[in-house]
């Protein structure tokens, strides 16, 4: 058995971190708390992110049009609309 396959449903992971990661979806083992609203994150990485929905950051701007978003991702996804 391979050490970055998941027991609960058999996904095979190439890193042993992100299986890691993915066990604590099935074991729902989420110890990083948003003191704001209560929301529970598995990775701190995660709140981190959830936090500027509450402090309104929005660091990623669109050289284009200006429209500004809390996340890079949301940035790219708009930047194909252009």
């Amino acid at each position: 058995e391979s050490p970055t396959l998941c027991r609960e449903d058999g996904q095979s992971f190439s890193w042993s971190s992100n299986l890691v990661v993915h066990v604590q979806f099935h074991t729902k083992d989420r110890p990083y708390q948003c003191l704001e609203c209560g929301m529970s994150f598995s990775q701190s990485s995660n709140l981190f992110l959830h936090q500027r929905l509450h402090t309104g950051e929005q660091p990623y701007k669109c050289l284009e049009c200006g429209k500004a978003f809390n996340r890079n991702s949301h940035l790219i996804s708009h930047q194909m609309t252009h």
